[in-house]
């Protein structure tokens, strides 16, 4: 029965986020050069490039609808004749991309990425027009498959196992409206909501698609999901208080167990992850014994290692989890929320002041290296002659 409404589900979800690309593969070429004039000596003009470039109110289900064949190509250099003996170059072809895109060839070798409106990059170049030193013939423009990878940039990404409760966080800490089921169920597609706060700042934060064990290895939606933590600011894990179990087949977790699988699959999928801000929301606390098992979890995250010992290496992260803040809530019931909401900007804050003044140490390192000190002539220097 479960196995049938999962599937019924699946198919609900699949229809609701249907508008939501997150990759997708185009056909770039360059455009071919202009003939040369070998009696004149002329020459002929380039072909045109393929640029991607950013542009905010653009989306890559946009650019899907709008080009169904997914082709770019630009417009081939003009011909060199005795009106103008240099052809002029072909017309650029341009892609416009939203942000936080990162682009790369087909085998994965990563062009560069699109974080800002107006940023751009070059992806086919064109051909060059024929000359004298091509016996007056062109050469073809640049013909390759690249991708158009999204990476959600949200301030916060919610992490946890499918039923932690993280749609219904997100839902009561926002106005977005995801999915959620009693059941072990994950979230097909990203969810972002708005936090608002009274002074009209706004958090972003991303309900992403549910991790499994064995999501570093590619299984379930494994690296569809890992990829959208690498560009969220900072980390939220959700627990269950009452730990969690797929399947009957699947080893029952507990809460602690929970949050050193998470941190492992992380650790293994990119050991950078981990060094974002990460706060540690217990959800659920609401149901039957939550206290008494919130104190057991939390002397167990004090004493990782000795708490940990029983487990078999591949559960326990390397190195110890820390956390910013551990704040137990509850979804359903409201409770815990005002203080998670303040948790969550105030490590946001935090983390822009010292982003802030680390791009200013860079900047200034940066301006002492470009002053040079000025040089003396040798028969000006005492220690030069």
């Amino acid at each position: 029965m479960i196995t049938i409404l999962l599937l019924i589900f699946c198919r609900l979800d699949f229809h609701k986020y249907g508008n939501f690309v997150d990759n997708i593969r185009l056909y770039v070429r360059g455009g071919c050069g202009g003939m040369g004039l070998p009696r004149l000596g002329g020459q002929g003009g380039n072909g045109g490039d393929v640029w991607v470039m950013a542009k905010n109110g653009v989306t890559l289900k946009q650019i899907k609808d709008k080009h169904p064949d997914k082709r770019f190509t630009a417009a081939v250099g003009s011909n060199s004749s005795i009106h103008a003996l240099r052809g002029s170059k072909g017309e650029d072809a341009l892609i416009f991309s939203q942000t936080g895109i990162c682009v790369t060839t087909d085998d994965g070798r990563i062009i560069g990425e699109l974080n800002n409106e107006g940023d751009r990059l070059l992806v086919a170049r064109g051909g060059h027009g024929g000359s004298l030193h091509s016996g007056f013939l062109p050469s073809k423009g640049q013909t390759r498959q690249i991708r158009l990878d999204l990476k959600l940039i949200a301030d916060v990404g919610l992490v946890g196992f499918p039923n932690a409760g993280k749609s219904s966080l997100l839902t009561a800490l926002s106005h977005a409206k995801p999915k959620i089921a009693s059941y072990p169920f994950t979230t097909l597609r990203p969810e972002i909501g708005k936090i608002t706060y009274d002074d009209h700042r706004q958090v972003s934060v991303a309900d992403l698609p549910g991790l499994i064990e064995g999501a570093h290895v590619n299984k379930g939606m494994g690296h569809k999901f890992l990829k959208h933590v690498e560009r969220t600011k900072q980390i939220m894990f959700v627990v269950d208080i009452c730990g969690f179990q797929l399947a009957s087949t699947t080893p029952v977790r507990s809460a602690f167990e929970t949050v050193l699988l998470l941190t492992k699959e992380l650790e293994l999928y990119k050991e950078e992850l981990l060094s974002k801000p990460s706060i540690l929301v217990i959800n659920k606390m609401d149901l039957p014994e939550a206290e008494d098992k919130l104190r057991e979890l939390q002397e167990q995250l004090e004493n990782q290692q000795e708490s940990g010992r029983h487990l078999p290496d591949d559960v326990k992260p390397r190195s110890p989890v820390h956390f910013t803040n551990i704040v137990p809530v509850s979804a359903s019931t409201g409770f815990g929320l005002s203080v998670l909401k303040s948790f969550i900007r105030q490590s946001l804050e935090e983390q822009d002041v010292i982003q802030t003044e680390s791009q200013r140490s860079e900047r200034l390192l940066k301006l002492r290296r470009q002053i040079s000190s000025p040089s003396l002539p040798s028969w000006g220097n005492p220690h030069l002659v």
